[in-house]
């Protein structure tokens, strides 16, 4: 078959709103958010495991962190030696403020780089790897080519993967386990599940900003 043929098809079976059967009687490994509510929304009530997960944002420093923080922690205190990889964040990483928030940091690595190809040639190796607990990446043009790489290099690896993207590819097919759409308010998050392999789209709101004293991504000092 041409590839040109190939894409269209592709993209007709991994649209967000199909859904196939075998996704749903295989049982879905998974680690959980750490956020109840979303973990009752999601099958396999977490985190898919050996997998691609994207969040798409707006804006960077839109509570990601506050997201993803409880799953950090979780990982950060496994009895293993795999670590927790960071590639391009937007921010410079404020250590105390990490260790004080429960994550191990001689598990943290930081890859500095705002160079596309070396952000998903960092984060393919990363996943592949098998020595990381979770690798995440910030991207800004990520390719359909280049995310089908990253699912098969996350499977391969046995890594959880997050890749943040511009809440502009919303519409865009994506091979990635799971798909959130973040976005924050004045009373916390709310995350609206675009994809999830045997589950249905659905909007959850977390009051983060109620049970959180203070915002976690403050605790970052930005590059600017």
């Amino acid at each position: 078959m041409p590839s040109t043929q190939k894409e269209p098809l592709y993209e007709l079976l991994h649209h967000p709103h199909i859904w196939r059967a075998c996704e749903q009687d295989n049982k879905i490994k998974a680690i959980p958010t750490g956020h109840k509510q979303l973990d009752s929304c999601l099958p396999g009530g977490g985190w898919p495991v050996d997998s691609l997960n994207e969040v798409l944002l707006d804006r960077r420093g839109q509570g990601e962190l506050r997201l993803l923080l409880p799953l950090l922690v979780k990982l950060s205190s496994l009895d293993d030696d795999r670590c927790l990889i960071w590639i391009a964040p937007p921010w410079v990483p404020y250590a105390p403020a990490l260790a004080a928030a429960g994550i191990d940091l001689t598990r943290l690595l930081i890859v500095h780089t705002q160079v596309e190809e070396e952000i998903m040639w960092a984060t393919e190796q990363s996943l592949r790897s098998g020595s990381c607990a979770a690798v995440l990446s910030w991207s800004t043009r990520a390719t359909a080519a280049g995310l089908r790489r990253l699912q098969l290099a996350a499977a391969e690896g046995g890594t959880l993967g997050v890749l943040f993207r511009p809440a502009t590819t919303v519409a865009i097919a994506s091979p990635a386990a799971l798909r959130l759409l973040l976005n924050q308010t004045a009373d916390g998050l709310v995350v609206k599940v675009l994809k999830s392999r045997g589950g249905k789209p659905v909007t959850v709101r977390l009051p983060l900003g109620a049970t959180h004293t203070r915002d976690v991504a403050s605790r970052f000092k930005t590059d600017s």
